[in-house]
């Protein structure tokens, strides 16, 4: 009997730590997802602005508490190689405190769904805040785009492929525009089929959104590469990029630039003496001044 209480005993401690273990290792995950809060600012969160396949797509809605008139809105999109992240971490929400309204969206990963998938659900989104302005005092007519990393290629596409008809999805709402009148793209790839020799974990991210090798389909690569649709009637560009990125290479975005000034777009290029994380925190004062001058009213 004494032998079977020490064994039960040994069981529970050894319980006890495994469980004290998951928690704490647990932990940081859910801090990674606790949402960025804004002073002065009202938010709804979890709204549902597309149902696909059973996955019900969510967006937060930052606004001012007090709001004077139609807010000019920012999509903002997430980063994570298109199979991690989500909406709760997208710094640029901060720009309520400039008077916008922000609108950070989930969207499919690969690990759901490969491209267009996630290009699909960023113009529903756009649509959903279209046919939704009246109801949350927003302005259809301005609406911007901002990425990171892979949220930074999404955002690229929103601008460069407005009225795309394989890209635009299905679904409610379809009588709206999802084109957007700028972009922020923050360290973004722009040009998939140049992406080569990054490592196995970088090409793994890009085979993954391709749904397969991208030397195998290299024109689904050039299909989900912002460069490829770029036009004259493209909305204007800020694009920024850290000097020292070992994720993203820097010559992705100066290409990207170099294609929209040829076609006529506005655009600009700031290249930061940064590397691929601190890029998106630095970026938001630039952010700030080019949204003022393309989305508010004059």
């Amino acid at each position: 009997m004494l032998r079977l209480m020490r064994q039960r005993h040994g069981w529970l401690t050894y319980i006890l730590a495994v469980a004290t273990l998951c928690a704490s290792a647990a932990q940081p995950v859910m801090a990674r997802r606790r949402p960025i809060e804004v002073p002065n600012a009202a938010v709804q969160r979890d709204l549902v602005y597309k149902r696909v396949n059973g996955i019900a797509l969510t967006l937060d809605l930052y606004r001012p508490e007090e709001v004077s008139g139609l807010l000019p809105v920012i999509v903002c999109i997430h980063g994570g190689h298109w199979d991690a992240g989500g909406k709760e971490r997208c710094p640029a929400v901060t720009l309520v405190q400039d008077g916008y309204a922000v609108a950070s969206i989930d969207y499919r990963l690969t690990r759901t769904a490969p491209f267009p998938a996630q290009i699909e659900d960023c113009k529903a989104a756009v649509r959903w805040i279209r046919a939704n302005a009246s109801n949350h005092h927003l302005d259809p007519d301005h609406i911007g785009a901002w990425g990171y990393s892979a949220g930074g290629h999404l955002a690229a596409l929103l601008g460069t492929s407005g009225g795309v008809p394989e890209l635009e999805g299905s679904g409610d709402n379809m009588q709206y525009s999802s084109r957007v009148q700028a972009v922020c793209d923050v360290a973004g790839p722009a040009d998939l089929p140049a992406m080569t020799n990054l490592g196995p974990k970088r090409m793994f991210a890009i085979e993954a959104l391709l749904g397969g090798p991208l030397e195998k389909d290299k024109a689904k690569a050039i299909t989900a590469s912002p460069i490829h649709y770029v036009s004259k009637d493209d909305p204007p560009f800020l694009i920024v990029h850290g000097e020292g990125d070992r994720v993203i290479p820097v010559e992705q975005s100066q290409r990207f630039y170099e294609a929209l000034q040829k076609a006529g777009v506005n655009a600009t290029l700031k290249i930061l003496p940064v590397g691929h994380q601190a890029v998106q925190m630095d970026a938001l004062k630039d952010a700030e001044v080019f949204f003022d001058a393309t989305l508010k009213k004059r």
